[in-house]
Protein backbone atom coordinates (compact mmCIF):
# COMPACT_ATOMS: atom_id res chain seq x y z
CA UNK A 1 0.00 0.00 0.00
CA UNK A 2 2.77 2.23 0.57
CA UNK A 3 4.46 1.48 -2.17
CA UNK A 4 1.60 2.58 -4.35
CA UNK A 5 0.95 5.56 -2.37
CA UNK A 6 4.87 6.40 -3.33
CA UNK A 7 4.13 5.81 -7.12
CA UNK A 8 1.07 7.38 -6.88
CA UNK A 9 2.73 10.58 -5.82
CA UNK A 10 5.62 10.04 -8.07
CA UNK A 11 3.08 10.71 -10.92
CA UNK A 12 1.10 13.67 -9.74
CA UNK A 13 4.51 15.23 -9.69
CA UNK A 14 5.02 14.21 -12.40
CA UNK A 15 1.64 14.96 -14.35
CA UNK A 16 2.08 18.67 -12.20
CA UNK A 17 5.12 19.32 -13.45
CA UNK A 18 4.22 18.83 -17.22
CA UNK A 19 1.45 20.57 -16.83
CA UNK A 20 3.56 23.83 -14.83
CA UNK A 21 6.32 23.19 -18.37
CA UNK A 22 2.91 23.32 -20.85
CA UNK A 23 1.60 26.41 -18.75
CA UNK A 24 5.15 28.17 -19.32
CA UNK A 25 6.01 27.39 -22.89
CA UNK A 26 3.28 29.72 -24.53
CA UNK A 27 4.50 32.89 -22.63
CA UNK A 28 8.46 32.34 -22.82
CA UNK A 29 7.41 32.69 -26.74
CA UNK A 30 7.49 36.46 -27.69
CA UNK A 31 6.12 37.85 -30.96
CA UNK A 32 7.97 41.21 -32.30
CA UNK A 33 5.39 42.80 -34.77
CA UNK A 34 3.54 46.02 -35.89
CA UNK A 35 -0.22 45.92 -36.69
CA UNK A 36 -2.00 48.87 -37.44
CA UNK A 37 -4.57 50.63 -39.50
CA UNK A 38 -4.44 52.45 -43.14
CA UNK A 39 -7.16 55.46 -43.02
CA UNK A 40 -8.08 57.00 -46.27
CA UNK A 41 -8.41 61.17 -46.72
CA UNK A 42 -12.21 60.52 -45.77
CA UNK A 43 -11.57 58.92 -42.43
CA UNK A 44 -12.21 55.22 -43.56
CA UNK A 45 -10.42 52.31 -43.42
CA UNK A 46 -8.45 51.37 -46.01
CA UNK A 47 -8.91 47.43 -47.69
CA UNK A 48 -6.22 46.36 -49.80
CA UNK A 49 -3.79 49.29 -48.91
CA UNK A 50 -0.04 48.04 -49.35
CA UNK A 51 2.54 48.82 -46.48
CA UNK A 52 5.96 48.82 -46.67
CA UNK A 53 7.77 48.33 -44.02
CA UNK A 54 11.97 48.13 -43.60
CA UNK A 55 14.37 48.49 -41.25
CA UNK A 56 15.44 52.47 -40.72
CA UNK A 57 19.21 51.27 -42.19
CA UNK A 58 16.87 50.61 -45.52
CA UNK A 59 17.23 46.75 -45.09
CA UNK A 60 14.87 43.83 -45.71
CA UNK A 61 11.49 45.60 -46.83
CA UNK A 62 8.68 43.74 -46.75
CA UNK A 63 5.27 44.63 -48.58
CA UNK A 64 2.07 43.42 -47.07
CA UNK A 65 -1.65 44.17 -47.61
CA UNK A 66 -4.35 45.63 -45.46
CA UNK A 67 -7.42 43.14 -45.23
CA UNK A 68 -10.92 44.05 -45.69
CA UNK A 69 -11.48 46.45 -42.34
CA UNK A 70 -8.10 48.13 -43.40
CA UNK A 71 -6.00 46.34 -40.33
CA UNK A 72 -2.51 44.78 -41.06
CA UNK A 73 -0.58 42.63 -39.35
CA UNK A 74 3.73 42.25 -39.85
CA UNK A 75 5.52 39.57 -37.43
CA UNK A 76 8.34 37.92 -37.38
CA UNK A 77 10.55 41.51 -36.90
CA UNK A 78 13.68 41.58 -35.19
CA UNK A 79 14.13 44.42 -32.92
CA UNK A 80 15.32 47.50 -34.52
CA UNK A 81 14.29 50.84 -35.66
CA UNK A 82 11.53 50.76 -38.98
CA UNK A 83 9.90 52.98 -41.25
CA UNK A 84 6.36 52.17 -42.28
CA UNK A 85 4.39 54.03 -45.56
CA UNK A 86 1.21 53.23 -47.04
CA UNK A 87 -0.30 53.50 -50.52
CA UNK A 88 -3.15 52.38 -52.01
CA UNK A 89 -5.07 54.22 -55.79
CA UNK A 90 -2.69 56.57 -56.07
CA UNK A 91 -2.79 58.05 -52.42
CA UNK A 92 0.14 57.41 -49.71
CA UNK A 93 1.15 58.09 -46.18
CA UNK A 94 3.91 60.45 -45.06
CA UNK A 95 6.61 58.09 -43.85
CA UNK A 96 6.83 56.61 -40.46
CA UNK A 97 10.31 56.81 -39.24
CA UNK A 98 12.47 55.34 -36.88
CA UNK A 99 9.74 53.64 -34.85
CA UNK A 100 11.63 51.58 -32.20
CA UNK A 101 10.86 47.87 -31.70
CA UNK A 102 12.61 45.94 -28.99
CA UNK A 103 11.97 42.53 -28.86
CA UNK A 104 8.37 40.65 -27.62
CA UNK A 105 6.67 44.33 -28.19
CA UNK A 106 3.80 45.00 -30.47
CA UNK A 107 3.38 48.73 -32.02
CA UNK A 108 -0.11 49.57 -33.00
CA UNK A 109 0.19 52.55 -35.65
CA UNK A 110 -2.19 54.04 -38.10
CA UNK A 111 -1.01 55.38 -41.17
CA UNK A 112 -3.53 58.46 -43.07
CA UNK A 113 -3.26 58.49 -47.12
CA UNK A 114 -3.41 62.05 -48.81
CA UNK A 115 -4.06 62.38 -52.08
CA UNK A 116 -0.33 62.03 -54.03
CA UNK A 117 -0.77 65.97 -55.40
CA UNK A 118 -1.20 67.75 -51.48
CA UNK A 119 0.78 65.62 -49.51
CA UNK A 120 3.34 67.83 -47.35
CA UNK A 121 5.19 66.62 -44.80
CA UNK A 122 3.90 67.13 -41.12
CA UNK A 123 0.84 67.77 -42.39
CA UNK A 124 -2.12 66.16 -40.21
CA UNK A 125 -4.69 64.48 -41.45
CA UNK A 126 -8.26 66.02 -42.63
CA UNK A 127 -9.79 64.59 -39.43
CA UNK A 128 -7.44 65.76 -36.99
CA UNK A 129 -6.62 69.07 -35.60
CA UNK A 130 -3.26 70.81 -33.62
Amino acid sequence: MRRRLVLLSIGTALFLAAGIVQAQTPSSKSTTAIKGTVVGADGKSVPAAAVTCQSSAGMHPRVVHTDSKGHFLITGLKQDNYDLRATAKGAYSDWERNLPLRKGQTKDVTLYLLNGNTALSGQLPPNQKN
